[in-house]
């Protein structure tokens, strides 16, 4: 049985996390709302869908929430995405998955086009099996949809087999859901202990972390 790992990628394989909580600071900014990095971190990992009732009322995300999330995709895209960065090891990580012959998908709350770039800065496309977005989701993490649909797209093997590689709280409460094990990445800027008491079995600095005990994750 081939193992499978399904990858997070903002805080987990790309440094993107502090430039989402930048870009969402703005966006807020362009329609006078005012929030602090301090506020926006916790929430940082979960899709707009997800992210904006922390807030914005009822009726502010009715009237702007929409605006809002494309204010926030449009100055990520313009101000950040060009300088962003693989963590070191993603490529090296993944070609000794693929070596191994284990099987590989992406799971991310953003969206296509954005995780497609993704690939390119981090240099995995031909490394990847399956990805999915938030377009594949209903509802993106904590939601379980985005898993749920990775696990659809990789042919629903055992979930024994499975691990998922994440960053965030909402990754291990999305994994968790979805019945499916999660290991952690500090990368993303959470602590050890929040993302182990969201469910994740162990913690790991980051990919070249992940790369250095890639034999202890393969028996997983």
């Amino acid at each position: 049985m081939s193992k499978c790992f399904i990858f997070d990628i903002d805080g987990t394989l790309i440094d993107s996390n502090k430039e989402h909580a930048l870009a969402w600071q703005r966006a807020f900014a362009s329609k006078g709302k005012e929030f602090s990095l301090k506020q926006i971190w916790p929430h940082i990992g979960k899709g707009s869908d997800q992210f904006l009732p922390n807030f914005l009322s009822k009726g502010e995300l009715q009237k702007i929430g929409e605006e809002l999330s494309q204010a926030h995709g449009e100055i990520f895209k313009r101000e950040y995405l060009p300088r962003l960065r693989p963590f070191p090891k993603v490529r090296e990580l993944f070609k000794a998955i693929r070596n191994a012959d284990g099987r590989i998908a992406l799971a991310s709350s953003s969206n296509q086009k954005e995780v497609e770039v993704y690939e390119t800065i981090a240099q995995i496309s031909d490394l990847i099996e399956k990805s999915t977005t938030s377009d594949d989701a209903e509802k993106t993490k904590p939601a379980p949809d985005i898993f749920n649909a990775a696990m659809r797209q990789l042919g629903n093997p055992n979930k024994s087999a499975v691990l998922v590689i994440g960053d965030s709280p909402h990754d291990a409460t999305a994994a968790r859901t979805a019945g499916l094990r999660i290991i952690g990445v500090l990368s993303g800027g959470f602590s050890e202990a929040d993302l182990k008491s969201h469910g994740c079995i162990s913690v790991f600095q980051d990919p070249a972390d992940l790369l250095a005990h890639i034999n202890v994750l393969l028996k997983r």
